[in-house]
């Protein structure tokens, strides 16, 4: 058995999945269905990257998803790869809105749809530069928290994506104020990251409860494949419990590191990381040893 996992936001890069739409029928076909869709020029923000689109975030959520989709289909129509072979799902933040497109418990349309609102709402839910995200390298997610309790810091943890990074989110200002704090505090790397804002904390809250509203109208399917969710790193393919985790994952941290290790504990030991860039694979690697992992973003992939 395989488990597959779908990158977020931060993994676009302009002309991501351009082989694959020059090559495969079927890629050009879905990139032009979900177009249809969307009602977004999704290739033309992709191949060409006009006034820098595919950096804001109500445009790159969609390109990445568009790209990872197209690429997971290819990768089993090529292959002939049956869904059935295919036992475990996940994906960090936005891709896990994939692996749900992926795993047949979201159809396409609809898949489509919430992404644009949710790319929308992330977007517009607070003034840009406001507030930010800041990684930081070097220890986990207790030791950071500690830090910031003690310090009583007006911060929070956004991601836990490794035993050696995390990720914290707060107002540009507070964050600005206490890099010097944490690097005093045996953080050995400090890095402000370039998004418009603080994601995956309160700053997010009232985007939050209007996505849910959208996530409620949403019509999910049952099947085999179990979905690991962000929110809080359980296993499910009851479609109501799918649904509830996914409604509180805007503004709650992403608990990748404990979706990890609850996906060692079933025992699985194969991983295939779909979609642009190797940022998971590398972060799988620093949770946990024991898995073999392939990255496929380029047609190459396919035939190693």
């Amino acid at each position: 058995m395989t488990s597959i996992v779908f990158p977020g936001q931060g993994s676009q890069t302009q002309g991501m999945a351009k082989d694959f739409h020059d090559n495969f029928k079927i890629a050009k076909l879905l990139f032009e269905e979900i177009e249809d869709y969307s009602q977004i020029p999704i290739r033309k923000i992709i191949f060409e990257n006009d006034e820098d689109k595919l950096n804001l975030t109500k445009y790159s959520q969609i390109c990445i998803f568009a790209c990872s989709y197209i690429i997971f289909q290819t990768y089993i129509n090529e292959k002939n790869v049956s869904i059935d072979d295919l036992n475990i799902m996940m994906g960090h933040s936005l891709g896990e809105y994939t692996a749900l497109a992926c795993s047949n418990k979201l159809n396409l349309k609809e898949s489509c749809l919430i992404l644009k609102i949710r790319g929308q709402l992330m977007n517009d839910a607070i003034t840009p530069n406001e507030t930010g995200m800041a990684a930081l390298i070097g220890k986990d997610c207790k030791y950071v928290e500690k830090i910031i309790k003690e310090n009583k810091l007006n911060l929070e943890i956004a991601n836990d994506n490794s035993p050696i990074q995390i990720v914290i989110s707060g107002s540009k200002q507070e964050i600005i104020k206490n890099k010097e704090l944490f690097l005093k505090k045996n953080i050995k790397k400090f890095v402000e990251l370039n998004v418009s804002a603080g994601f995956h904390s309160k700053f997010m809250t009232k985007a939050q409860e209007s996505l849910s509203k959208e996530i409620e109208k949403l019509n999910f399917l049952e099947n085999k494949i179990q979905i690991i969710s962000n929110y809080n790193a359980n296993m499910h393919n009851d479609s109501e419990k799918i649904k509830k985790s996914l409604q509180n994952q805007m503004a709650n941290k992403v608990n990748w590191t404990s979706s990890i290790i609850k996906l060692e504990q079933t025992g699985e030991k194969n991983i295939i990381e779909i979609g642009p860039g190797k940022v998971l694979s590398g972060l799988i690697n620093r949770i946990s040893r024991n898995f073999v992992i392939n990255s496929i973003n380029k047609i190459s992939d396919l035939y190693e």
